[in-house]
Order: C-alpha cells, then sequence, then structure tokens
C-alpha cells in the first residue's frame, strides 16, 4: 500500500499544538512572511491560508522560502553533524554570500564530506543550498523593478558577468529582462505516486507533470519561449487550485477538475486533448476508438501524436487510452503511473474511494 502523508489540515493542527510528535516529518512556510519554520516553532502561528507545507527542507528553500531565525529549522535538523551545524551557521551569518569548494576548504572541511552529509540531511548540496538563497533574493529584487546592480550585489557577486550567467541559467533569461516582467511561478505539489511540477501565471495552469518526465525540460524551454516569460520559484492562484483538486482526487473524491488551463499546441491537439476530458473517470479508450469520437476514424496516429504533446497530467487524461490491443504503452510519468491512475478512477467509480490500488484486471476498453 502506498505511503499516505497527513492531510495539510492534520499538519496545521500540529502546528497550533506545536506537536513533537511531527518534527522533522514536515515544515510550514508561511505566505506572508516568506520564510519556512519547524511545526514546534515557538512564534506566532500563521493563518491557516496562509500557511503551506513541506516535506523536506529543500522543498522550502526550491519554493523560494527562508529559514526563520528563531526556530533554525535547518540547525535543527543538523546539530547532530557537526559539519552539518558549522556550515549551517555560516551560511545564516551572510546568507548573500557566493560560497565556492575554496570557501569549504578554508573552513578546514572536506568538500566531499560536506556534500554527502547535506545530500543525506537536505536533499541539495551546501552550494546548491546557498546558491537558492541568493538566487531567490536576487529575483525578488529584480522583479519588483530593482536595478540589476543591487540585484548583482545583494546576491552576492563582484562580477556582472558571472551574476548574468548565474541567473539566466537558473530563470532561462538575463537579469535586465526580469525588471518589471511577468513572470511565471512554479512550485511542486505532493502526491502519493510522486512529485508533481505546477507552472502557472495569474489566470491559468500551464504545465503539470510529473517531476521524472523525461521531456519535462525541453516543455519548459519551449514554454519560455512561447509566452515571453521567465519562470521563478512561488505560487500563483492556479497552483493552489490544482493542489486542492489534486488532493481531492487521491482522496478518492470524483468531483473533476475545474482549475483553468492555459491553450497551448494547435487547433488539433486542443481538440484531441477536450475529447480526452470527456472520457468518464473509470472508463478506458484505444486511441482508435478515440480518434473514431472525433469523426477522425483515420487520424488515429495523429491523435496518439497529440495525446504524447500532452503536458496537463491527470487533468487532461492522456492515461485513459490504451493500444489497440489493450495493453499499457506511452505514458510520459511512466507506465507503472498510468496502472496506478487507471486503478484508482476505476475503483472509484466502483465505489471503493480509490483504495489499494493494483493492476487493472477487468477494465472495460473500447
Amino acid at each position: 500500500m502506498l505511503f499516505q502523508r497527513p492531510s495539510d489540515d492534520i499538519l496545521y493542527d500540529a502546528l497550533i499544538a506545536r506537536d513533537p510528535s511531527y518534527e522533522g516529518f514536515a515544515w510550514v512556510a508561511v505566505k506572508t512572511t516568506g520564510i519556512f519554520c519547524r511545526l514546534t516553532c515557538p512564534a506566532r502561528k500563521p493563518k491557516r491560508e496562509n500557511s503551506t507545507f513541506y516535506e523536506t527542507i529543500a522543498e522550502c528553500l526550491e519554493a523560494g522560502f527562508r529559514p526563520c531565525n528563531r526556530c533554525r529549522p535547518m540547525l535543527k535538523l543538523g546539530e547532530t553533524d557537526p559539519v552539518v551545524t558549522r556550515l549551517i551557521d555560516a551560511l545564516d551569518a551572510d546568507p548573500l554570500r557566493r560560497w565556492s569548494e575554496d570557501d569549504v576548504i578554508a573552513l578546514g572541511v572536506d568538500p566531499s564530506t560536506v556534500r554527502r552529509a547535506f545530500k543525506r540531511q537536505f536533499g541539495m548540496s551546501f552550494l546548491e543550498m546557498a546558491r537558492l538563497r541568493r538566487m531567490g533574493k536576487a529575483a525578488e529584487v529584480l522583479n519588483d523593478g530593482g536595478n540589476v546592480i543591487d540585484a548583482q550585489l545583494d546576491a552576492g557577486y563582484g562580477s556582472g558577468s558571472g551574476f548574468r550567467a548565474a541567473i539566466a541559467k537558473l530563470f532561462g533569461e538575463a537579469p535586465a529582462k526580469l525588471r518589471g516582467k511577468a513572470l511565471l511561478r512554479a512550485d511542486w505539489i505532493d502526491t502519493p505516486i510522486g512529485p508533481m511540477i505546477a507552472i502557472a501565471d495569474t489566470h491559468a495552469l500551464h504545465i503539470l507533470e510529473f517531476a521524472e518526465r523525461k521531456a519535462l525540460p525541453a516543455e519548459i524551454r519551449r514554454l519560455r519561449e512561447a509566452s515571453g516569460s521567465s519562470i521563478v520559484t512561488g505560487r500563483y492562484p492556479p497552483i493552489d487550485e490544482i493542489e486542492a483538486e489534486l488532493k481531492a482526487y487521491f482522496s478518492g473524491e470524483n468531483n473533476g477538475f475545474k482549475t483553468r488551463l492555459a491553450e497551448h499546441g494547435s487547433p488539433f491537439q486542443r481538440q484531441v486533448w477536450q475529447a480526452l476530458r470527456e472520457i468518464p473517470a473509470g472508463e478506458l479508450r484505444t486511441y482508435g476508438a478515440l480518434a473514431a469520437d472525433m469523426n477522425m476514424p483515420s487520424s488515429t496516429r495523429a491523435v496518439a501524436g497529440a495525446n504524447g504533446a500532452n503536458q496537463i497530467a491527470i487533468v487532461i487524461p492522456c492515461h485513459r487510452v490504451l493500444s489497440a490491443d489493450g495493453s499499457l504503452t506511452g505514458y510520459g510519468g511512466g507506465l507503472w503511473r498510468k496502472r496506478w491512475l487507471i486503478e484508482h478512477e476505476r475503483r472509484i467509480a466502483e465505489g471503493d474511494g480509490g483504495r489499494q490500488p493494483g493492476y487493472p484486471a477487468g477494465t472495460a476498453v473500447r
């Protein structure tokens, strides 16, 4: 049976109660202050709508939150490792410093030891952690219309070319082009079958994919080019909306998805995607049957191609389409996930609440 993390409501109750049993299991990020804390932090508690919960410190940092100075969540997690404690103290003292391996060596610590210790504790290296804290601050300055040189100095870069290269690599664009520009925001959404990345603007969802999808980097690059926008970590309302709908879906509710989707793709692709959304949960189609449903019986191959070009997983349910012989095929998130989703939806349709998914035996296909 797949692991199910506690709901955000349970985690919020634990936060209010300062329940130590959740120590190190989840962290709360506060949207209004931009910080993340341990659930036992003694500081004043945020409102429920301003609280986002993450399972790892890496996720908190990647989402652009900084550690609380009062409960010091990173130090608490690493306090049994003196190497981690020492470097976290150094990073807290100078969060905008541009750290290098030479700096680590100057502290009398072996870089490979530091790398292993931080990967074990946080899921990222110390240098990656330091970079995220610098670049998150720089993005805020630029997006607020700040001067490039101010952002450069805040990020700890003495060299303008070094800063431009680093921020272009992270956000895909030169810093001058970020000033005053509408940004797309990206955040992680945890699900029982693995993390998904959601990218949205203020009005609509552009991408919803499983993190391991091989085509994801290319999809992000195309989105950046098509929209003319840069992408930074953070959230807009469509990401909160789709997270709530996914939570209901994975808990076994069949409420559908109402989050507004951005209109990408050719007219034919959008027609295929709409046809996919019209397949009821618990039912399956072959590519040929889907083409016939669209009154295009000779377009099976083109329908299959459009199916594979879908970049809104689950919501546009390309997992409900099988090969002509009824076998599982062609799912960017992995065939095991396709099997899981099909069985999950079959159980929902039968009133089973989607519990204990397995192989979708006996599911009708046409």
